[in-house]
């Protein structure tokens, strides 16, 4: 059988939770998939990236692994460039809808009117982010100087405190599911048991045809700069909120290490996934 390996991080030797449907759905189509550490130096046909959460802390070390691995998914080249999230300016200028996003380095002090989002551009889930009221600039300046690294600063959306974000997943290019999350930067907010990320409350979803639009036009974006073509991204989650004019905007395109959502979803799901795993492994040997 073809192995594949899907690679977490070492507080969680078997992803966390959310995969294990993928184990068996690539076993039915002759796919022996196995979870691995990553920079463990284990050997497949192919590895793809999942729960690797702990690479903010082990930046330099996580990007050179990646680079090393003979056949990656994604693609090695997307690593450097989606785990900076300053990849949202990029696909602003490239005409995506994306959330007013500037980078900012400590010292900075030009701070915007109305509440805003202050978060580090490399970084997991929501550690390090903080939603800063308006005119509380002696906050978010205390909050930069504490991170130390290059952030972002965003108008924060009020609309997400009712609607929340909705995140389209793609697989092999093509559109799967949708799931929404609940608004994560409130005083409700409740962490997990390692205190470092804010516990997300999920459901299933049926994106509107203007979010599928703005989730393709990201995604073909993104393989533009990347010199790939869509369907060169195993997989993609796209997490969009709506404006105040109720358009969808950019949040994040996640192509590193995003969870997808299959407990949100049918069974369907993890069958395309193994699908997509199997065209991947076809183009490797084209």
């Amino acid at each position: 059988m073809v192995k594949v390996l899907l690679a977490t991080c070492a507080s969680l030797p078997s992803g966390d939770g959310d995969d294990d449907v993928l184990i068996d759905a690539l076993a039915e189509v002759g796919v022996a998939a196995s979870w691995s550490v990553w920079g463990s130096g284990e050997s497949a046909d192919l590895v793809i990236l999942r729960s690797t959460w702990d690479y903010p802390e082990r930046l330099a070390e996580f990007r050179d692994w990646a680079a090393s691995v003979p056949v990656l998914a994604n693609p090695a080249v997307v690593v450097p460039w989606n785990t900076d999230k300053s990849y949202l300016v990029d696909l602003a200028g490239a005409g995506v809808p994306v959330v007013p996003t500037s980078v900012v380095t400590p010292g900075f002090a030009d701070w915007p009117d109305g509440e805003f989002v202050v978060k580090p551009a490399v970084g997991a889930g929501s550690r390090g982010a903080l939603r800063v009221a308006a005119g509380d600039f002696g906050a978010a300046s205390a909050h930069l100087d504490a991170l130390g690294v290059p952030a972002l600063v965003q108008p924060y959306q009020a609309t997400v405190d009712a609607l929340g974000e909705t995140a389209l997943v793609f697989l092999g290019g093509q559109y799967s599911h949708a799931f929404t999350k609940g608004a994560m930067l409130t005083p409700e907010a409740e962490y997990d048991e390692s205190g470092l990320f804010i516990v997300e409350r999920l459901a299933g979803a049926s994106p509107s045809g203007a979010q599928r639009r703005v989730a393709e036009d990201a995604l073909d974006a993104a393989a533009g700069l990347l010199g790939l073509r869509r369907n060169d991204f195993l997989y993609a989650r796209v997490d969009l909120v709506s404006g105040v004019d109720g358009a969808p905007l950019l949040l994040e395109l996640e192509l590193v290490e995003p969870s997808l959502g299959f407990r949100q979803t049918d069974a369907s799901a993890p069958l395309r996934f193994a699908s997509a795993v199997r065209a991947a492994l076809s183009a490797r040997v084209a």
